[in-house]
């Protein structure tokens, strides 16, 4: 497990899990929605985007936590480990609305230049969606690299499972 791609909805904890999974291996953390989202929340080029990830990928190790079906394919291939938070839409939903709560007016550590914590209806659709429209096409990515380790969690339970396997470490 020396390069670790997290992916999963919105609020299922990736960043989490990749800044505790990081801390406990070592492992430098790379976050992209901090890549994606320049200051006040524009995007960046998508040609800038992919290239960042390329340099990343480079490195001999790494943790990525992140969706973004444009580069997800190249990230597979990279990785030796996946992890896939497939919770439930419920759940997601919840820690959205709790992470706004709880960043307010705030700028999460995971997040790029001045991208204030936010809801709103595109992004709460987008969670609402994600296991119908996203899951079916990961899972078929997924089924296409059975040589890497490959590791779908659909609770927390499952995670602290997964996790007690390196160090007993509380994920919430």
């Amino acid at each position: 497990m020396n390069k670790i791609m997290i992916i999963g909805c919105p609020g299922s904890g990736k960043s989490t899990l990749a800044m505790q999974l990081g801390e406990y291996k070592k492992l430098p953390v790379y976050h992209l929605d901090s890549f994606f989202w320049k200051p006040g929340w524009e995007q960046i080029e998508r040609d800038k985007f992919i290239e960042k990830q390329k340099e990343i990928m480079k490195e001999p190790a790494w943790i990525i936590d992140g969706n973004y079906n444009a580069t997800m394919d190249t990230r597979i291939k990279k990785a030796d480990t996946i992890i896939f938070l497939h919770y439930r839409t419920t759940r997601c939903l919840f820690r959205i609305i709790k992470r706004r709560i709880q960043y307010h007016g705030q700028i999460r550590p995971d997040m790029g230049e001045d991208c204030k914590e936010k809801i709103d209806w595109e992004f709460v659709q987008y969670v609402l969606k994600f296991n119908k429209d996203k899951c079916p096409t990961i899972f078929d990515k997924l089924d296409a690299v059975k040589e890497k380790q490959i590791y779908i969690l659909k609770n927390p339970k499952q995670l602290k499972y997964f996790f007690h396997q390196f160090k007993d470490i509380s994920i919430d």
